[in-house]
């Protein structure tokens, strides 16, 4: 669908304005074969363009998953990627590929694609060193988006006197929203929002001893 020449239709009077959202609501999913319906235009709705997850797809299924939002975007973001998928999108010379190993996520961009001014600026800490993988994913997709980052890692409850110097560090930086990553009993998040006065997400992982049964 051309989306002028249906703006031209309705402004001659051709089609209604009930009739022009419809049209550009279809055209808001990208059908790819049988296998993928693509969200498009969630950036535009909701502010955040939609993620392709890696897990679970064959490689070829992927990467044409990933050419398509590059494609029609400019960018394509794709989370918990394996080295299969990582590898057939590699065969791709016509984008700029870029990998964030411990986060798990691969990047492609197109030559057209213009980085977003700075959105503000996120501080990212992680309980234990289990915990990194989770908040890295969480730090490079805020990147992504224009956010600028600073982080801290293994600054959990147990040994609690790593904590304050790399938050009053991050705080002094201007660091307006803070991002805690922790798993096992997630005691982390709370305590650190008790310190700071700007908002704190929790951000929960599976990490943990697994205790279960009787005593």
């Amino acid at each position: 669908m051309n989306i002028d020449n249906l703006l031209e239709k309705f402004k001659d009077g051709k089609i209604s304005k009930s009739e022009v959202k419809k049209k550009i609501s279809l055209h808001e999913i990208s059908e790819l074969g049988n296998f993928a319906k693509i969200d498009t235009s969630r950036g535009r709705r909701v502010g955040v363009p939609e993620a392709i997850l890696g897990e679970g797809k064959k490689p070829t299924e992927f990467a044409n998953i990933m050419k398509e939002m590059v494609n029609e975007k400019d960018i394509a973001i794709g989370t918990r990627v394996s080295g299969e998928q990582l590898d057939e999108l590699e065969k791709i010379d016509s984008f700029e590929l870029e990998w964030f190993e411990r986060a798990n996520i691969v990047v492609l961009k197109s030559k057209d694609f213009e980085k977003k001014e700075s959105l503000g600026k996120i501080g990212v800490l992680s309980a234990g060193t289990a915990d990194i993988e989770a908040a890295e994913e969480a730090r490079v997709i805020a990147k992504i988006l224009g956010a600028e980052t600073d982080k801290s890692y293994d600054v959990g409850v147990a040994g609690i006197h790593r904590l304050f110097p790399e938050l009053q560090q991050m705080i002094d930086e201007g660091v307006e929203v803070l991002i805690v990553a922790a798993g096992r009993d997630g005691s982390l998040p709370p305590v650190v929002a008790g310190i700071v006065d700007v908002p704190v997400i929790g951000l929960p992982t599976s990490t943990g001893y697994g205790l279960g049964g009787e005593w």
